[in-house]
């Protein structure tokens, strides 16, 4: 193991944001993490997975530890189910499609999600009607101050809409390094319900689709919708749907009739914060190297040479205006550091 010093981290997140780690290092084995752990138990600790959900707007202090723990494999199976386990630094889609090539159901519809695996269950992360939480069942994390590792339940982790235990609870006490998924072998749940996905299937005449065709109709929209951050600095979907209480969405909708909502229970409505900042006139959108995709209002991009802090400031300017436009608060959904 070797500790880097004035680290550019660059590389390390899809913004393409330059700035620098005070100490870097990578672990590929939960030995060698125990052991830094351990050599460094007072220094305050930055992890660091795909680097695809946060934004820097400032260089980082801390020592930060890259989990780049790799394997997968098959745990335990029946006739009709697999429980498949990742180690933290694979990468999100890569396995999803190596559960869709083995012909396991429940990930398809979250192909091309960028990321990796470890940081999946933080933030709860779903596309196209299915979330993380559909499809998990534990995952193993190592207490930062004790190196004890602890198995989290699905009840355990907590989950809510991007929302889990790791992010309010236990924040920054534990690192995840390997995910337990139930999957289907056969009887797929077919969900192509939500988006565009039925669409695109029905331009590829495609009326009885496969694991791969879901997983290909995803990949086909995504990609025509969001920039590749390798050729455009995004971290994907920046802000959250806003979910509203029904009472106060009525008084809302009142007064803007075309505004578009999804229910998501008896008691409450989510909106689609893309189609609140498209509305307000933000969608393709520069303001010097920051800016707002032209194809997708949710998605800020870094046009070259931003720094974190100018995309933090169009976040704002859109929040700001969303608030003053229609009474309703919009969160962001990556991580500001």
């Amino acid at each position: 193991m070797e500790i880097h010093t004035d680290f550019s981290l660059k590389n390390y997140n899809t913004f393409g944001i330059e700035a620098k780690a005070k100490q870097f290092i990578s672990i590929h084995s939960n030995d060698e993490l125990k052991t830094i752990l351990q050599q460094y138990p007072n220094d305050e600790k930055f992890i660091l997975g795909g680097g695809s959900n946060m934004l820097l707007t400032k260089d980082i202090e801390a020592l930060v530890i890259h989990v780049d723990l790799k394997g997968r494999k098959i745990i335990n199976e029946n006739e009709d189910s697999v429980w498949v386990e990742s180690q933290a630094g694979e990468n999100w889609h890569e396995f999803v499609l190596w559960t869709i090539n083995q012909n396991f159901g429940g990930l398809e519809n979250m192909s091309l999600i960028p990321g990796n695996v470890g940081t999946t269950p933080v933030q709860n992360i779903g596309a196209y009607g299915t979330e993380v939480k559909d499809t998990f069942i534990s995952c193993q994390a190592m207490e930062i101050s004790t190196q004890e590792t602890k198995t989290f339940t699905k009840d355990d982790c907590h989950f809510g809409y991007r929302e889990s235990i790791f992010k309010n609870e236990a924040k920054n006490r534990y690192i995840i390094t390997s995910v337990v998924f139930k999957l289907t072998k056969k009887n797929h749940k077919i969900n192509i319900s939500y988006g565009d996905i039925s669409t695109e299937l029905i331009k590829s005449n495609i009326t009885n689709p496969t694991l791969k065709d879901v997983s290909n109709a995803v990949i086909a929209i995504r990609k025509n919708k969001l920039p590749d951050p390798k050729e455009l600095g995004n971290s994907g979907s920046f802000f959250k749907n806003p979910i509203l209480l029904k009472t106060d969405f009525q008084k809302i909708h009142q007064q803007f009739p075309e505004m578009k909502y999804y229910d998501v229970s008896e008691t409450e409505v989510k909106v689609p914060a893309g189609w609140l900042i498209e509305q307000a006139g933000f969608k393709g959108k520069r303001f010097g190297d920051a800016g707002i995709h032209k194809n997708q209002a949710l998605v800020l991009v870094n046009y070259g040479h931003a720094t974190g802090q100018e995309i933090l400031n169009v976040s704002r300017n859109i929040q700001e205006t969303i608030l003053g436009t229609f009474g309703i608060r919009i969160e962001a959904e990556v991580n500001i550091i």
